[in-house]
């Protein structure tokens, strides 16, 4: 990299003195360089009802004078001024395998590049042998009957090899998460999995899990996990399972303890009558730790934010209008980038699609013979839930209706990606129509009407049990979906045992000299609220202005829904040679103890992230 000019060194002073003036200014509630969801040129409409419930008020014990752990000391973030390159590449897709044996149920990529995905072990076989030849285990889950094939793999992200994986008990619809030392969690399931703790070793290469059965204080089936500042997790509900627990890092065993919540039984649907005549329409809630350290909850179409470790209910929000979010109805959220500033740091969640209330059972074969298709929703919808007095605002809408969706995030912290899921009907077996083929890129800082930008469509259908995964090389890992009890590789939406790549935007190739490479010589353990090094080479000078860097944590992917996924903009404090000096995030809540993936973005082209330890 040529040195920096004396030009550099001006605007670089100029920079910082703007942010001197900014931060004399007032408090910018660490909002950073982001738009706010009502910005003066496009107003957005407020959704709350007038009947909506009061809010609850902070608990008693509360300190609002207490020192905030999350603000930085001593830190000056370098404003990121709208210096991306604009490209108009729509992204390319790719087949990584084209028959890796078993669908992507759940899904979750490890530290060491390996994307570990299962399915259900009671439903039959898988279109891949267990191995080696003649290894057929006797599967509790089928009476006992010898079971040949693998229900779970672990796929290699650079080179698309895959390895079988071992699992015992039955984890349909589970859930899970990554413990701080890398080792996957996967919690609850059926049958006989669903009270069950299983883990995988991160540093096993021939590991295959490790189950606990009869571990948790309730029934896990549908329900969801957000990992907590200090390592544990809490899990949500689960169908007919109106609680949470929380469950520590790096031990299965452990004392369970439950805690009601009648939040989740208000927010069911109820069952009709007859058997399986379930609705629900809040399986699979959508979890986010919040600055604070609590945590946001969003079930059917309410949400609230509530003390992990107490149950206390810290504020109630007003319904979200419009239809059903979570499961079956299976809509979209996120969690918005974290800018960390010196201030207290926004947050902000996004919820998009799903589809009617009476979606579910207008098109289910357990209650109706006259199927209705109900078209996806399309709407968006923004809630700052760092703010006290925040409702709910429309964001724009999708350009197309979408169900069963995902939503990523991208290395750059200005965009996210939807992918996946159909245009009518819900999940669950054979109960969608239309896949929707094309990818939708999601930048929530721009103006109104122009947030959304269709890319590149895909020719293979992702409908119900897909995922989609953000990796390293700043790609999107795209697999499964199996709409059917059982492998069926002929229906209309056959059993897609293919994985494919999605390469974004700014993969575009006219901008590979662009891109730059970080050194592997840089730091990778990170301290909370300390300086580390990173190492990159760039083409040419840059300006710090033109820098971003940025923190992924890898996601738990099931039924639309990634659990954890969180992605950090963190402060710049130098940068000079090609050595950026940053600063780790403050505290856990803020970023949980764990495995990111580093990204160093040049003017919103990633260079390929590299994994960190942060703690």
């Amino acid at each position: 990299m040529a040195p920096p000019s004396s030009t550099s060194f001006r605007r670089l002073r100029l920079s910082l003195f703007l942010v001197l003036l900014a931060i004399a200014a007032g408090p910018t509630h660490g909002a950073g360089a982001r738009k706010s969801a009502n910005p003066k040129n496009a107003p957005l409409k407020n959704t709350t009802p007038k009947n909506a419930p009061p809010k609850n008020t902070t608990p008693k014990n509360a300190n609002p004078k207490k020192a905030n752990p999350n603000k930085l000391k001593n830190a000056i973030p370098i404003p990121i001024a709208g210096a991306d390159i604009e490209t108009n590449y729509k992204g390319s897709w790719a087949i990584d395998n084209p028959n890796v044996g078993v669908a992507a149920m759940q899904f979750q990529l490890m530290p060491n590049n390996k994307a570990v995905w299962f399915d259900t072990t009671s439903l039959g076989p898988s279109a891949r042998e267990l191995g080696p030849p003649g290894n057929c285990p006797k599967s509790p889950e089928m009476n006992f009957k010898p079971d040949c094939f693998a229900h779970a793999i672990a796929y290699d992200v650079e080179n698309g090899q895959s390895r079988t994986i071992y699992l015992d008990g039955e984890p349909w619809c589970s859930s899970g998460h990554l413990w701080p030392n890398g080792d996957l969690v996967a919690t609850g399931g059926t049958r006989g999995g669903v009270r069950s703790v299983r883990v995988l070793s991160m540093t096993n290469p021939n590991a295959n899990f490790v189950e606990k059965k009869n571990v948790l204080a309730d029934k896990r089936w549908y329900s969801a996990n957000q990992v907590l500042e200090d390592g544990s997790a809490v899990i949500v509900g689960g169908r007919n399972s109106f609680s949470y627990e929380i469950v520590p890092p790096m031990t299965m065993d452990f004392h369970p303890r439950r805690f009601a919540l009648p939040f989740l039984q208000e927010t069911t649907v109820p069952k009709k009558p007859g058997p399986g005549m379930y609705i629900e329409n809040n399986l699979y809630p959508f979890l986010f730790l919040i600055p604070d350290g609590n945590v946001f909850l969003f079930a059917n179409n309410r949400g609230i934010i509530f003390h992990p470790h107490t149950g206390t209910i810290v504020r109630q929000f007003p319904k979200l209008p419009g239809g059903a979010r979570n499961y079956p109805a299976s809509g979209m959220a996120a969690l918005l980038p974290l800018t960390v500033t010196p201030g207290d740091i926004h947050a902000e969640v996004v919820i998009c699609g799903g589809n009617s209330e009476d979606a579910y059972p207008s098109v289910d074969s357990k209650h109706t013979k006259n199927r209705v298709f109900t078209p996806a929703l399309r709407d968006c919808h923004r809630l700052a839930v760092s703010d006290h007095a925040a409702t709910w605002v429309n964001d724009q809408d999708m350009p197309s209706g979408r169900c069963m969706g995902d939503l990523v995030h991208l290395p750059t912290g200005d965009h996210l990606l939807m992918l996946n899921g159909a245009r009518k009907g819900v999940a669950g077996w054979e109960n969608a129509m239309d896949p929707n083929l094309v990818p939708v890129l999601y930048s929530p800082n721009k103006p109104m009407g122009q947030r959304f930008k269709e890319m590149a469509p895909t020719k293979l259908a992702r409908m119900y049990h897909s995922v989609a995964a953000l990796i390293p090389d700043g790609k999107i890992l795209v697999a499964g979906s199996n709409p059917h009890a059982k492998y069926d590789l002929t229906a209309e939406y056959p059993t897609e045992l293919r994985v494919e790549k999605f390469s974004p935007h700014y993969l575009d190739p006219a901008l590979a000299a662009q891109r730059p490479v970080i050194n592997p010589s840089s730091d990778k353990v990170l301290k909370y609220n300390k300086d580390f090094k990173i190492n990159v080479k760039f083409q040419g000078a840059v300006n710090p202005h033109e820098v971003k860097v940025t923190l992924f944590y890898p996601p738990f992917t099931t039924h639309g829904f990634s659990m954890n996924q969180r992605l950090i903009i963190l402060p710049v404090k130098t940068l000079a040679h090609g050595l950026i000096t940053a600063t780790a995030p403050p505290s856990g809540k803020i970023a949980p103890p764990g495995y990111y993936i580093l990204f160093v973005n040049f003017r919103g082209i990633p260079a390929k992230g590299i994994w960190v330890h942060v703690d």
